[in-house]
């Protein structure tokens, strides 16, 4: 993967923490990359070896979105939500919780899409219960992660681009 270095991570007062990416793709392109299980299900694949099994999106605010993650092993890992707030294609706000548990309960995500010259800024602000469960976060490799993710988002959104100046 290339352009790992191109994700912004920071925190925010106690218990938040702040990721930011430039990609090269109009917002409502990114929308629907974040939003329908067709599109995620071709970048959010998780680390190398690993495919998403379950995607599941009732894209409406009380709506609920299930992911599960099954790895080379066969190991599964799954999360899901309540969609809060939904304003296409420039904000989502949901709550997430994994199956298991390892965050220290529900966290909520707002993801912001603003689009500058045909490129679109996501910072993607994750709230967690408690300042502990933030630092156990930061911990993981996440931001290497989502790093990758990010990648692979940046790579659909350019082939999927391509496609529709193609035809």
């Amino acid at each position: 993967m290339q352009n790992t270095g191109t994700l912004k991570l920071t925190t925010r007062g106690d218990r938040e923490i702040v990721m930011t990416r430039v990609f090269d793709a109009p917002r409502s392109l990114v929308f629907d990359a974040l939003t329908k299980p067709e599109l995620l299900k071709r970048w959010l694949t998780g680390a190398p070896g690993w495919s998403m099994v379950v995607c599941e999106v009732d894209l409406r605010v009380g709506g609920a979105y299930r992911w599960v993650w099954r790895g080379p092993d066969g190991a599964e890992m799954g999360m899901g939500g309540v969609h809060r707030e939904i304003m296409r294609p420039e904000r989502i706000v949901c709550t997430q919780l994994f199956d298991q548990d390892w965050t220290g309960g529900e966290a909520l995500g707002t993801i912001v899409l603003i689009e500058r010259d045909g490129k679109t800024t996501l910072t993607n602000t994750v709230l967690y219960s408690s300042r502990e469960a933030r630092d156990a976060v930061l911990k993981t490799p996440m931001e290497h992660g989502m790093a990758m993710g990010y990648d692979q988002l940046a790579e659909l959104l350019a082939s999927t681009q391509t496609q529709k100046e193609n035809r």
